[in-house]
């Protein structure tokens, strides 16, 4: 199992930001903003939903890493810190997901 966590991924990208955009695909999505690093977000969801509708694990694991990785970004761009992601999904998960939902 791999040590590898979102608050480490979410250290890179804010890492790669600050790069020159012809160095670094992260930098160049930074200075490309916010509505082009969403469109990447949405095709790499569209992407990880066909690779599970097929059932290729190969390729949803792949896609799932990429839809992490702009999900990061576009966290990153917004000023939203994964912590805050993780208190969201923490808050949710004391109770269940129907009781979750009713309560909207």
């Amino acid at each position: 199992m791999s040590g590898f966590t979102l608050s480490d991924l979410e250290r890179i990208v804010e890492e790669r930001s600050k790069a020159s955009p012809n160095e670094s695909w992260t930098a160049k999505l930074f200075a490309a903003g916010q509505p082009k690093a969403a469109k990447k977000l949405g095709e790499e969801a569209i992407e990880a939903v066909m690779a599970a509708i097929v059932n290729d694990r190969d390729n949803l694991t792949y896609e799932a890493a990429d839809l992490l990785y702009h999900l990061m970004v576009v966290l990153k761009i917004a000023g939203i810190p994964v912590e805050n992601v993780m208190g969201e999904l923490e808050r949710r998960t004391a109770q269940s997901g129907l009781q979750e939902k009713a309560s909207r």
